[in-house]
């Protein structure tokens, strides 16, 4: 035991005399929540839609005032006047506008004679989010447009209430769970990953070889420093992320304790799987090459940005296996839904026994010959 807290002490030392290490590996999540959490999720605003009033009649001048109302108050999109369609079509094509609403010649006496009045709406399908937007705030003027003035005493269609469990959870929040998970990645690429390849390379494991220290005590004692990596920078990301994102879970005992749980078997599975990736790995430059690789063989598969269920089969096949999945989903459970440890145990379990099935599977792979 004193032999493998020598190893563990020693890792622990070299990564906390690299303060710019452990600052760079915290830098990449703690950017990706203040400029995504920001720049996604939010609601258009400002958008430029563009106005062919071809029937010029009251029921036309109506709508235009209804857009205007929209432009003041919910400032959804702006309206501009434009007296050519194609002019109006072409400009959506290049980018000028993002929209163009075509009343049609003679709209108002369609809608006087109820004769299924019709209006056109132009959108660049290529954004789908703006056109998607666009398109609801449209059907929401449509409807609006359409309810009779004298309501009928029997309700000719069935209202739908929805009840939301949560308050509203901006992307910013949303993100939290996934910037913690690649905290604890990185960290583990980093300090448990490239250092300890950097190690081999430089000589430093064939000292180890002139010492009594066993291949399972090397093996726990790198597997354990690596781990203490990634718990540091778990907790300091929940702490600082909760603060930014405005979450006061931090300040609940059982919460904490259900993060703690989730943090260690988290770092854990990320350390067990890296671990095997690297074990027979001589090269410095193959950790690096494998970053970006993994970044997103890992995290993107795992719901982190858009839920699983839209996914096609094999990209599940691989959201089921991916660690990133169960880690992201406890601190989503724990951060957004305070379910409790009910929510949480079968996360736990899996990343517990995918840490200690990879690291069983790697230790009879490890070297200790030259």
């Amino acid at each position: 035991m004193n032999r493998m807290f020598a190893i563990i002490e020693r890792e622990m030392r070299k990564f906390f005399r690299s303060p710019v290490l452990m600052i760079m590996s915290m830098m990449v999540p703690i950017l990706q929540l203040i400029i995504m959490g920001n720049a996604f999720g939010g609601k258009i605003v400002g958008a430029r839609v563009a106005v062919v009033d071809h029937d010029r009649g009251s029921q036309a001048l109506k709508l235009r005032e209804d857009f205007d109302a929209i432009a003041v108050n919910v400032k959804t999109f702006t309206t501009v006047e434009y007296t050519d369609e194609v002019q109006a079509r072409e400009d959506v094509r290049t980018g000028k506008i993002d929209a163009a609403v075509i009343i049609p010649v003679q709209y108002s006496r369609r809608v006087y004679a109820q004769d299924a009045p019709r209006v056109g709406l132009v959108v660049d399908n290529s954004d789908q989010f703006t056109a998607g937007s666009l398109e609801s705030e449209m059907q929401l003027l449509v409807n609006a447009l359409t309810s009779p003035v004298i309501q009928p005493r029997m309700a000719s269609a069935i209202a739908l209430n929805i009840v939301e469990l949560y308050p509203y959870i901006n992307y910013m929040k949303f993100l939290l769970p996934c910037c913690v998970a690649l905290a604890m990645y990185i960290s583990v690429m980093i300090g448990g990953g490239m250092l300890y390849i950097d190690d081999k390379a430089r000589g430093v494991h064939e000292g180890y070889l002139v010492t009594p220290i066993t291949k399972i005590e090397l093996v726990f004692g790198l597997n354990i420093a690596g781990a203490i990596k990634a718990v540091l920078s778990g907790i300091s990301l929940t702490v600082i992320g909760s603060f930014m994102s405005g979450l006061g879970v931090v300040f609940h005992p059982m919460a904490d304790l259900e993060l703690l749980c989730m943090i260690l078997c988290t770092s854990i599975a990320f350390n067990g799987m890296m671990f095997l990736m690297m074990v027979r790995v001589d090269d410095p430059l193959v950790p690096r090459a494998m970053f970006g690789i993994l970044n997103v063989l890992l995290l993107y598969p795992s719901g982190a940005m858009y839920p699983t269920k839209a996914f096609p089969a094999w990209l599940r096949a691989i959201a089921v296996i991916d660690p990133f999945t169960y880690s992201i989903d406890g601190f989503k459970a724990i951060l957004l839904k305070d379910g409790g440890f009910v929510a949480i145990q079968n996360d736990l379990l899996f990343l517990f026994l995918f840490g200690i099935g990879t690291l069983l599977v790697a230790t009879p792979l490890f070297k200790r010959t030259l």
